[in-house]
């Protein structure tokens, strides 16, 4: 299943077609959403940079970290963000997403935040403008692979923050636009779900050909949580929970596989 993923955000779009696109979607109940995105930015990201993917370069849309923690991440997992000809590009929403501390240092009343503005990447100041947001995207992936044939991918590391700011349906409007874009290759994004009704889960599901999500691997009745000794052996060996995974065939088929998150992301690596 961990190359199922991989292997559709890699091969990207056919001719005439939408990009694939992977929800990743968690709650606080397996708060490890972050770690199957960061998995999977690795996994593009190496496929990239070796020549294996459709997509020609990434353009990264940092809300819930900053693009130095990217960069930093990426280093560490041995993919090499400096090189030569630029492959990413990390648009920065999580610096100051609306502006509020670019207008601090403009007054002149707090000029120590003037360093905290400047950062890795390029800055959105106003992500309630979702088609600037877009318009952003486009020309940062442009700016890495031209306005010609090739094409490159797009990740969101929270589209639950830019849904603190901007209603569902342009958020969804924005997705979709990315999705049919002739440029895109592939795109996914990481949702939390119990941060919102199961309306906006469903429409983002909808517009998903892949939907990952990471569950417990044990439910307990009633919400009650169960003793010490009730805990299998799988649940003390596999503690980040299960992670359940539907594809959406082109003919309209739906297949499902779970997998332990444990495992899954082991495979990652080696599929890397």
């Amino acid at each position: 299943m961990a190359d199922s993923i991989g292997r559709a955000l890699r091969d990207g779009a056919l001719e005439g077609e939408h990009a694939p696109a992977l929800t990743i979607k968690d709650s606080i109940a397996s708060p490890f959403g972050f770690d199957v995105f960061s998995h999977v930015l690795t996994q593009l990201s190496s496929n990239i940079l070796a020549g294996k993917s459709q997509s020609r370069g990434l353009v990264l849309v940092a809300f819930s970290r900053s693009p130095s923690f990217y960069v930093n991440f990426l280093k560490r997992r041995g993919v090499d963000v400096a090189s030569s000809p630029k492959w990413i590009e990390i648009l920065d929403c999580y610096t100051d997403p609306l502006g509020w501390k670019c207008g601090l240092v403009e007054s002149s009343d707090a000029p120590s935040l003037s360093r905290e503005v400047s950062n890795t990447g390029t800055i959105c100041r106003n992500v309630k403008d979702v088609n600037e947001l877009l318009s952003r995207i486009i020309e940062l992936g442009q700016g890495l692979v031209g306005q010609g044939k090739f094409r490159f991918c797009t990740a969101i590391d929270s589209v639950s923050e830019l849904l603190r700011h901007a209603s569902m349906s342009s958020v969804s409007g924005l997705l979709s636009n990315l999705r049919s874009h002739d440029q895109i290759s592939s795109i996914f994004w990481l949702l939390h779900s119990d941060l919102h009704e199961d309306r906006v889960m469903a429409a983002f599901e909808y517009m998903s050909s892949m939907v990952a999500s990471v569950e417990p691997l044990n439910q307990y009745a009633g919400g009650q949580r169960g003793t010490t000794n009730s805990l299998s052996f799988l649940e003390q060996n596999s503690a980040k929970g299960k992670l359940n995974v539907r594809f959406k065939r082109r003919n309209g088929r739906v297949r499902v596989a779970v997998i332990f998150l444990s495992l899954f992301l082991s495979l990652c690596v080696q599929f890397v």
